[in-house]
């Protein structure tokens, strides 16, 4: 949402970018030669973080984008006192999944007993914080990568 709260600076961006990845375009891998800028949202949960580790080799710059990616905020403070087991049990019991105590996890990475900030499994670049973040910090994130600065 906060891309679209940009209105009209989107399009000088819009001109100088290729959006190459993500839920908006129908690519789900990054180009060979790699990408400018990544910008991933959210804590890390699981005990493979594969996606994270893709993500910051693709990119010349990965920005951990929002309060949930930087310190991990509103899924560490519900999720972090709840054991995974029980936290299992009670979303198959709301979702009515399972009327057993078992259930599927094969291909499905394990929780991690805690959700964790992006920069605990990665090397991070530059955080923004926020929840979600201005549209005017994405918008002069994004200008300062197009130009070649990090900072």
């Amino acid at each position: 949402m906060s891309l679209l709260d940009m209105d009209a600076a989107i399009i000088s961006l819009a001109q100088k970018i290729e959006l190459v990845y993500g839920p908006l375009v129908d690519a789900q891998e990054f180009p060979e030669d790699g990408v400018t800028l990544v910008g991933r949202r959210g804590s890390v949960r699981r005990t493979t973080s594969t996606s994270s580790r893709r993500f910051a080799s693709a990119a010349r710059l990965l920005i951990s984008l929002g309060d949930c990616a930087s310190p991990a905020n509103v899924p560490a403070l519900w999720r972090n006192s709840i054991p995974v087991q029980r936290l299992l049990q009670q979303v198959l019991r709301r979702r009515r999944a399972s009327t057993t105590k078992s259930y599927r996890t094969d291909g499905v990475p394990a929780l991690l007993k805690q959700a964790r900030p992006l920069r605990e499994f990665v090397k991070v670049d530059m955080c923004l914080p926020g929840c979600p973040p201005p549209a005017k910090a994405i918008f002069q994130r994004d200008r300062r990568a197009l130009d070649g600065r990090k900072a």
